[in-house]
C-alpha cells in the first residue's frame, strides 16, 4: 500500500499521479505499487513538486510496519532507536506589540515607575 499526499504541487504531477494511483481526495493518491514503482513515482514528484509538498508513506517489513519520507516539509521525519518519529520545530509565537529581533526595551516599565513614584 501507498499513500502520496500533495499540498501545492502542479496540476500535471497530479495527472501523472493518476496514471498507476487512485486520488480519493484531491492530492491525496493511494495504490498497490511495487517497490520499484513506488521509487520511480517519488522520484518523479520530487523532482516536478516545484514549490509544493509532498509526503509519502508505504507499507515495509519495519518495527512500525510503515515507513514514510518528506520533500519540503518543516516536519521532518527523524530516527528515535529505531522508530521513526516526526519531528516538528517549536515555532516562538512574538509578542503583538514587540519585534521579534528587538531586545528588552531600555527604561523603566510603567508599573515599575508607579510603584518607584507612587501613582500620579
Amino acid at each position: 500500500m501507498t499513500i502520496i499526499i500533495l499540498t501545492n504541487c502542479p496540476a500535471g504531477l497530479r495527472g501523472f499521479l493518476t496514471r498507476w494511483l487512485l486520488e480519493i481526495s484531491p492530492g491525496v493518491f493511494l495504490g498497490a505499487t511495487s517497490a520499484r514503482v513506488r521509487q520511480a513515482l517519488w522520484t518523479e514528484v520530487r523532482q516536478y513538486a516545484g514549490q509544493g509538498r509532498a509526503l509519502i508513506a508505504y507499507q515495509t517489513n519495519s518495527e512500525q510496519g510503515y515507513a514514510f519520507e518528506t520533500h519540503d516539509h518543516a516536519w521532518h521525519p527523524t530516527d528515535h532507536e529505531g522508530l521513526t518519529l516526526i519531528h516538528r520545530p517549536s515555532p516562538r509565537a512574538p509578542h503583538k506589540d514587540k519585534n521579534p529581533t528587538d531586545g528588552p526595551r531600555p527604561g523603566w516599565s510603567k508599573a515599575s515607575k508607579r510603584r518607584r513614584y507612587g501613582s500620579r
